[in-house]
């Protein structure tokens, strides 16, 4: 681990918050996965899986979520295995992420997800439970092997799955639980049913949309 370090009593509550909060006072050089970590302040899959999700979310981008699918998907299994709490790999944790990167992750953070952070409240507790956190870390692993698929936009929704069903364990939300598998589980059968001529028709039809 490098000697970057952001104190967790300075860190505001809110995973959002601190999201942006870390890409703010990282430094120059940026932080490492392990000091990345440190700095969110508490091992819990949830706000790991958020946090990566964050990324992925964004369309037309290759690359990155398919490097950063990897270390989730490491995550899923972990939750489908029972584990207690997340274990990353040293090599995983040596990635270093630059403060770029970290500000612009704080600020998607914000703009997509602040608003359902601020609604979330615990209910149906028992899907963000033992038995509950396994079933959600085996759907996620569908998931991140959808984030596998180098073809345009299977990265985007199941990412977006992904991030709104970890706020919900965090948050101890079930029904954004339920909302993200929800999302993930309908795309997954529409990449599988209808293949990439499907999603390359989505994809034209949101062109013009913009376009227009």
């Amino acid at each position: 681990m490098s000697d970057a370090h952001i104190p967790n009593s300075d860190v505001p509550e809110g995973l959002v918050a601190r999201l942006v909060h870390i890409g703010e006072a990282a430094p120059d050089e940026g932080l490492s996965l392990g000091d990345f970590m440190e700095a969110l302040g508490e091992r819990a899959f949830g706000i790991l899986l958020f946090a990566f999700a964050i990324p992925v979310c964004i369309p037309f981008l290759y690359g990155i979520p398919q490097v950063l699918s990897l270390p989730m998907m490491a995550l899923a299994f972990q939750m489908a295995a029972g584990r207690g709490e997340p274990w990353v790999p040293v090599k995983f944790r040596a990635r270093r992420m630059e403060k770029r990167g970290l500000e612009k992750m704080g600020r998607q953070a914000k703009r997509w997800f602040g608003w359902i952070e601020a609604i979330a409240r615990p209910r149906l507790l028992f899907l963000s439970g033992p038995i509950g956190e396994r079933i959600v870390g085996s759907i996620f692993c569908l998931f991140c092997a959808s984030i596998l698929v180098p073809l345009p936009l299977t990265n985007s929704t199941p990412g977006i799955a992904v991030a709104i069903a970890s706020l919900g364990l965090i948050t101890r939300d079930g029904l954004l639980i339920l909302a993200g598998l929800v999302l993930g589980l309908v795309w997954i059968t529409i990449l599988v049913v209808g293949g990439p001529a499907l999603i390359y028709a989505l994809i034209e039809w949101g062109r013009s949309a913009v376009s227009n």
